[in-house]
């Protein structure tokens, strides 16, 4: 195979990633970057660590592209009193049964949005190595594999350090990137404010009528 039928094949594979990031642009202005870098991962079936401030569009970004994809999402929220069962899922006794059911958790989704995973302790957060490198899950006795695709997308505030748990070697080596976002250009912000005063004035008239 030449290097011209080669390119060929590629094209003709990859045709659908030019439309996914043209259906999640619809949604998502600016942060262009954190929308290819989701894409990559996504084709490497690597997990992506967000880091930046609040307000950047990580959720929407995520929560489009599992819209465009037709993906089964998830947002957890990761705070101090969050337990590894919350994540994961936990042993249920039936009565009825007279014997213990797996009850799955919110991890068996294709995208998870672990939404500051560094506000979780320790504990909590080295509940997902097992899934991110072995994409399965542990529950009493039994292990069940997790969906495919497979992509969990965490988020950390850099700023906000008081009552944050750092998250430990073994845990970081499990993300494939690590994106750092930042805020949008001028234009974009401009464009942004003009679709949300959009949206409101459709609101409003749709309300009226």
């Amino acid at each position: 195979m030449d290097t011209r039928e080669f390119n060929e094949i590629i094209a003709a594979n990859s045709s659908w990633i030019s439309a996914l990031r043209t259906e999640v642009g619809k949604v998502v202005i600016g942060q262009q970057a954190l929308v290819d870098r989701l894409i990559l991962s996504l084709l490497c079936k690597g997990h992506v660590l967000l880091e930046g401030v609040p307000g950047l569009a990580k959720t929407l970004s995520v929560k489009a592209m599992a819209g465009t994809l037709h993906a089964q999402f998830a947002r957890i929220q990761f705070t101090p009193d969050l337990l590894p069962a919350d994540l994961l899922g936990t042993m249920i006794y039936n009565p009825e049964e007279r014997q213990f059911t797996a009850k799955k958790g919110p991890i068996f989704a294709n995208l998870i949005l672990a939404d500051e995973i560094n506000r979780a302790t320790p504990k909590t957060q080295s509940a997902l190595l097992e899934a991110m490198q072995e994409r399965q899950v542990t529950i009493g006795n039994e292990t069940f594999g997790l969906p495919k695709p497979f992509l969990v997308l965490a988020t950390q505030n850099p700023i906000e350090q008081e009552g944050t748990y750092p998250l430990p070697e073994a845990q970081v080596d499990r993300f494939m990137l690590k994106v750092v976002i930042d805020y949008p250009k001028l234009e974009e912000e401009k464009l942004i404010i003009r679709q949300n005063i959009n949206c409101l004035l459709y609101t409003s008239d749709a309300a009226d009528e």
